[in-house]
């Protein structure tokens, strides 16, 4: 994960709560919406997607389908989870 400030704040929620995550834990896309805006998180889903997709195509983070990466970060479907890549 890069160090250089981000732009975006849900990138940067993102990106705070995936290195705050204990070793091999994920986050829950809510708590990133949430950390982004307190009062309209459940108007940011679709916004904290595109960001994840956006950080994992970049590789700062990965996207987790039951509890395994995706194939293809911009394709997939259903719950996921974000996490930090391994090492």
């Amino acid at each position: 994960m890069s160090d250089t400030p981000i732009d975006d704040p849900i990138e940067a929620a993102i990106l705070q709560l995936v290195k705050a995550a204990p070793e091999g834990k994920s986050i829950d896309p809510t708590d990133a919406a949430r950390a982004a805006d307190p009062v309209n998180w459940q108007k940011r889903f679709g916004h904290v997607r595109q960001a994840a997709v956006r950080l994992a195509l970049r590789g700062e983070v990965v996207i987790l389908r039951k509890g395994k990466p995706v194939e293809d970060a911009a394709k997939f479907k259903g719950v996921y989870r974000i996490t930090r890549p391994a090492p």
